[in-house]
C-alpha cells in the first residue's frame, strides 16, 4: 500500500452546527481545512427559545449570575439597573491571562466548542453570541487568549474571558497574519459586538470549552503521531529482517485487547509487500539446527518485538480521549442550565472539567510512552553493539572523524526526559481558590496545555528517529527491499533531509522533518 493512499483526505464541506452532534472530523475540517460553519435554523430556534424563556422566567426570581454577584459573592443582590453592566464587569475583571498566547488552532477549536454548547439551547443567551462566534471562526479572526489562568472548575474562566473581551469589541486578535485591535477588525468586516442582555458574559466564560478545544487538537495530533510511530516501527522491523510471528494475527488475537489487535493488523498491512521479513517456519522450524550458539537473534528486543503490546493501549487511550471530548463539546457545560422543556433553571456544576482533565493526563502519559519507544528504537539503530548491522551512530562518514547522528541522540534523550516529568498528573493537583468557593478544581486547561507540549516534544523525538531510519536504509541499501509504504515514505522524507555524510548542523533539518510529520496526516488504523 502506497503512502499516498493512507494520507487522510477529509470530505470538506460546510460544518453544520445545531442539528447533529459535532464529530472530531468536523473539528478537523474547520481547523485544518477551513471548512465554513453554518448555524442551522433548528439550532437557532433553540437558542432563541432559551433566551425568551429565561427573559420571562427570571423576573422576580433570584438566578445566579443575572441578579447576583459571582462565586462567593453570589449572596449579594445586583440591582436591575446594573445587571447588564455586571456582565461587562465579569468579562473585563477576569481577563487576567498571562504567559504565552495559545496557538491559533487551539483558540479556533475553543470557539467551535463554545459555539457547539450555546447551540444546544441551554444557555439562555442572545443570538448575537452565536452569530459572532460563527463569524470569528469563518473569517479566521482569532482572539488573543493566554495559556495561564484557568483552574478548570468554574469553567475556563480566564481563557474564556479573553474570548468574551473580543466578543464585546475589546482586546486584540490575530487576523491575516497580523495583531490587530478587535474593534478595528470588526469595523473592517462590518461585524458588531454581541448584545448583552442577561447572562451573556457568564455564559461565555463559564464552561469547559478551552480545555476541550485544546484537547480535541491534542487527540488529532496524537492519533497522527501514533500512525507515524507504527510506520517507523514497521520499517525498523524490516531492516533487521525480523521474524513475522510477533505481529501475526494468531499471536495477537490470543489477547483480547482491541488496540493491540488493530496495531498488529496495521503493521501486517504496512509490511505486506516487504522482501525482508522472514517466516520463522522457514528458518527455524523446518530444518535441523546444529549450532550451539545462534548468530541470528531468536527474538528481537522488546522495542521491536512488543510493538502491538506497547502501542495497543496507546491507541485505546487516544480513542477513549476522543470519546470523552466529543461528549464534552456536545454537552451543556455552563451554569445555570436553562431547561426550556422542564420550564426551569437548574444550578449546578456542569462547568467542572474533571472528565477532560483526567483524559488529558492519560493521553500525555500515553504519548510520553510513545516518545520513550521512539528513543529506544533510535538507540538500537545508533548502537552498533545492539544492532550488529550498522556503523556507530549510523555514520556514513569516517569513523572517529565524523559523528553521524551522535549529537541528535542527545536532543532526543533530553526531550523524552522532559516528557517524563511533564507526565505527572494535573488531575490530582487541585488547589482551592475563589475564597474556597472553588475548593476542588480540575486543572483541566493546564492538563490539556501540558499534553500539547508533550505531543510537540514527541514529534521532535520521532523526527530524529526517522532521520536515523533514513540513514540506516542508505547504509543497508534497502530501499528496493522495503514494503511499498516504507519505501515511499523514505523517498518523501529524503527530500527533506538529505543523506548525512559530513558533519553539518542538523537543527533546521530536524525542525523541517518534525513539521512535515506534524502536518502530514496518515491513516493506518481504523477508528
Amino acid at each position: 500500500m502506497a503512502l499516498n493512499s493512507t494520507i487522510t483526505k477529509p470530505s470538506i464541506g460546510i460544518v453544520k452546527i445545531g442539528i447533529k452532534p459535532l464529530k472530531i472530523k468536523d473539528f478537523n475540517n474547520v481547523l485544518h481545512h477551513d471548512a465554513p460553519i453554518l448555524l442551522t435554523d433548528e439550532g437557532m430556534e433553540k437558542v432563541n427559545e432559551s433566551f425568551k424563556f429565561l427573559e420571562g422566567f427570571a423576573k422576580d426570581k433570584i438566578i445566579y449570575g443575572i441578579n447576583t454577584g459571582f462565586g462567593p459573592m453570589a449572596q449579594y443582590k445586583v440591582d436591575e439597573k446594573d445587571q447588564v453592566q455586571l456582565q461587562y464587569n465579569l468579562i473585563r475583571s477576569h481577563s487576567t491571562g498571562c504567559g504565552e498566547l495559545m496557538p491559533d488552532v487551539c483558540v479556533r477549536a475553543l470557539m467551535v466548542a463554545r459555539l457547539s454548547t450555546i447551540m444546544l439551547g441551554y444557555s439562555g443567551v442572545h443570538s448575537s453570541v452565536a452569530f459572532l462566534l460563527r463569524d470569528f471562526i469563518n473569517f479566521k479572526v482569532t482572539p488573543h487568549i493566554y495559556e495561564h489562568g484557568g483552574v478548570g472548575a468554574s469553567g475556563d474562566l480566564v481563557q474564556l474571558a479573553h474570548l468574551g473581551l473580543c466578543l464585546i469589541g475589546e482586546g486584540f486578535v490575530n487576523y491575516n497574519g497580523e495583531v490587530v485591535a478587535t474593534e478595528k477588525v470588526m469595523k473592517e468586516l462590518n461585524l458588531k459586538p454581541i448584545e448583552v442582555k442577561m447572562r451573556e458574559g457568564l455564559c461565555i466564560i463559564n464552561g469547559t470549552s478551552a480545555m476541550s478545544g485544546i484537547g480535541i487538537t491534542n487527540v488529532l495530533k496524537a492519533r497522527n503521531l501514533l500512525n507515524w510511530s507504527i510506520l517507523a516501527s514497521s520499517t525498523i522491523i524490516q531492516l533487521v529482517k525480523s521474524y513475522d510471528d510477533h505481529f501475526s494475527e494468531e499471536l495477537n488475537h490470543s489477547k483480547l485487547h482491541s488496540g493491540q489487535r488493530k496495531i498488529a493488523k496495521a503493521m501486517r498491512k504496512t509490511m505486506e509487500s516487504s522482501k525482508l521479513i522472514r517466516r520463522r517456519n522457514d528458518h527455524l522450524y523446518d530444518k535441523k539446527i546444529e549450532e550451539e550458539i545462534f548468530e541470528d537473534k531468536v527474538q528481537e528486543y522488546y522495542s521491536l518485538r512488543c510493538i502491538p503490546q506497547i502501542l495497543g493501549p496507546i491507541l485505546d487511550t487516544i480513542k477513549n480521549a476522543e470519546k470523552v471530548l466529543v461528549a464534552e463539546v456536545n454537552s451543556a457545560n455552563d451554569n445555570p442550565i436553562i431547561d426550556v422543556a422542564a420550564k426551569n433553571v437548574f444550578h449546578g456544576g456542569n462547568f467542572h472539567g474533571d472528565y477532560v482533565s483526567l483524559e488529558m493526563d492519560k493521553l500525555k502519559m500515553a504519548v510520553t510512552k510513545m516518545s520513550m519507544l521512539a528513543e529506544r528504537q533510535l538507540n538500537f539503530l545508533l548502537n552498533d553493539k545492539l544492532n550488529n548491522i550498522l556503523p556507530p551512530f549510523v555514520n556514513l562518514g569516517k569513523l572517529g572523524f565524523n559523528f553521524g547522528l551522535q549529537g541528535a541522540q542527545f536532543t532526543a534523550t533530553s526531550t523524552v526526559a522532559e516528557n517524563q516529568t511533564l507526565s505527572n498528573p494535573m488531575y490530582i493537583h487541585s488547589i482551592p481558590n475563589n475564597n474556597d468557593n472553588q475548593d476542588v478544581v480540575s486543572m483541566g486547561t493546564n492538563a490539556a496545555l501540558m499534553t500539547r507540549r508533550v505531543i510537540e516534544n514527541a514529534y521532535q523525538v520521532i523526527a530524529i528517529e526517522w532521520m536515523t531510519i533514513l540513514q540506516a536504509i542508505d547504509i543497508l541499501d534497502a530501499e528496493n527491499k522495503l514494503s511499498e509504504q516504507s519505501a515511499e515514505v523514505y523517498r518523501i522524507l529524503r527530500k527533506i533531509t538529505p543523506k548525512i555524510v559530513s558533519d553539518t548542523p542538523k537543527y533546521l533539518e530536524i525542525k523541517a522533518l518534525k513539521d512535515h510529520l506534524f502536518e502530514t496526516n496518515i491513516q493506518l488504523t481504523k477508528k
